[in-house]
């Protein structure tokens, strides 16, 4: 099983973000509350294929904003079970891969201030 890990992070460690900024992480909440509405509001009617088909953009664009983290395995996984799909699952996993980068210091500003102004004491 450690292989398998370790071959599938040598595939993706290239294409990881060396940052995220703050507009990556909402538009990452945005993408996921998204498909947790979707979902929840399919309720039953998501079984014909319409879940999966959104799992796997979730997972994809998710992995492209935040970067790719293990947690977003078993959650892409977990929605194949019947009800669980209708759980905020992608809001949740989102949330715990945000906390880690920020841990990490990968979450940064969006970027320098419009205007910098300092204070200067006038005699």
């Amino acid at each position: 099983m450690s292989t398998l890990f370790n071959d599938i992070w040598r595939r993706v460690a290239p294409r990881q973000p060396s940052r995220i900024t703050r507009a990556d992480a909402r538009l990452a909440y945005v993408v996921a509350v998204t498909i947790d509405v979707a979902q929840f509001l399919l309720g039953r009617f998501g079984w014909a294929g319409f879940d999966e088909i959104l799992d796997a953009i979730g997972v994809v664009v998710i992995s492209r904003l935040i970067g790719f983290h293990p947690l977003l395995l078993p959650t892409f996984l977990l929605e194949f079970l019947p009800l669980t799909d209708m759980l905020p699952t992608w809001t949740g996993c989102v949330a715990l891969v945000i906390r880690a980068r920020k841990h990490q210091g990968m979450v940064v500003e969006d970027g320098p201030p419009a205007i910098d102004i300092k204070a200067h004491k006038v005699e």
